[in-house]
């Protein structure tokens, strides 16, 4: 027998050995229990959300059965806490993306410049050091934020272009949320930059562009869907935004398309609500969980289109 076919057998009978089938033994059970926390962790994340829109669809149902749906989806007044209640929900709506509108017209624009100067121009050791810091603004307490708006915002948009506007207003709020939601729309824009090939970079910048053409007509266009998710997302996040719009706008459910007017959200109106004294199972109560329903419906409007840009115009190199 040869040295190689001596090697051969050896080897064979270590790995049949009685002491090597129980090692794979063991190791097969740890990938098996291994498996089994992951599966059920994923599972968890699914039981929780389907508890989450079981409570709510439950408790509406009963919200439901005095109140029509369509006067619900259709009516403009909101008055669920007076003695002639009225549920039109879309005060409350209006104010909801009024709000979200006016913080993704400050966000965007900020957050695209601030993606496109850390992805594209600054150096990696000024990369490094300022998104800590920008992404400190997403957590900061939304009720700091919300006295921020009160107390800084408000007074100085009234001391020098509008002195006539309200102390609660919805423009004030929607300029803090702006600033509140600038992270997730840099963050996540400079990453679907910074995964464009640097040969598209090259190639622009060989055929003469300069580098700032090359960030706006061959960056931006190849990283649309992450930019446009990335947006979507930022709405979503802002339009559950609770104590900012509670604090800063008022809770008047007025409505309205101006944003220099007082105005309630759909947030605020259920924490308006559940901090208060209402008996538990009235119509006045069981209206948090409409609303709730109806706040669900709308992130999962903003998710899903989220989803259909990230694969419509996704860019596969």
């Amino acid at each position: 027998m040869s040295i190689t076919q001596t090697a051969g057998v050896s080897t064979v009978a270590r790995l049949n050995s009685p002491q090597a089938r129980a090692r794979r033994a063991r190791q097969r059970l740890r990938e098996r229990v291994i498996e089994t926390v992951l599966l059920l962790c994923g599972a968890a994340s699914v039981a929780i959300t389907v508890a989450i829109v079981a409570v709510l669809v439950l408790e509406s149902a009963h919200f439901f059965g005095h109140v029509s749906i369509f006067e619900f989806l259709t009516g403009t007044v909101w008055t669920p806490l007076f003695a002639d209640a009225k549920y039109g929900i879309l005060p409350l709506v209006t104010g909801t993306l009024l709000s979200s509108g006016v913080a993704l017209a400050v966000a965007f624009p900020l957050g695209m410049v601030i993606a496109i100067y850390l992805s594209e121009f600054a150096h990696e050791r000024v990369r490094e050091t300022l998104k800590p810091f920008l992404e400190l603004l997403s957590g900061i307490p939304t009720v700091v934020y919300g006295y921020f708006a009160l107390l800084f915002i408000t007074p100085l948009l009234q001391a020098t272009i509008m002195p006539n506007l309200p102390g609660f207003n919805i423009l004030g709020a929607g300029i803090v949320m702006g600033i509140m939601i600038i992270p997730y729309i840099s963050s996540l824009s400079e990453d679907a930059m910074r995964a464009v090939p640097t040969a598209l970079r090259e190639g622009s910048l060989a055929l003469g562009a300069t580098k700032l053409q090359t960030s706006i007509k061959v960056v931006l266009p190849a990283a649309f869907s992450g930019l446009a998710a990335a947006a979507v997302l930022a709405i979503a996040r802002a339009v559950g935004e609770t104590m900012i719009v509670a604090i800063a706008a008022g809770q008047q459910p007025n409505f309205t398309f101006d944003p220099t007017e007082s105005a309630a959200t759909v947030t605020a109106y259920i924490a308006q609500v559940a901090l208060g004294d209402l008996p538990h199972g009235s119509i006045a109560y069981q209206s948090i969980f409409a609303a709730g329903l109806t706040l669900l419906g709308m992130t999962l409007v903003f998710n899903l289109a989220a989803y259909a840009l990230r694969r419509r115009f996704r860019e596969a190199y």
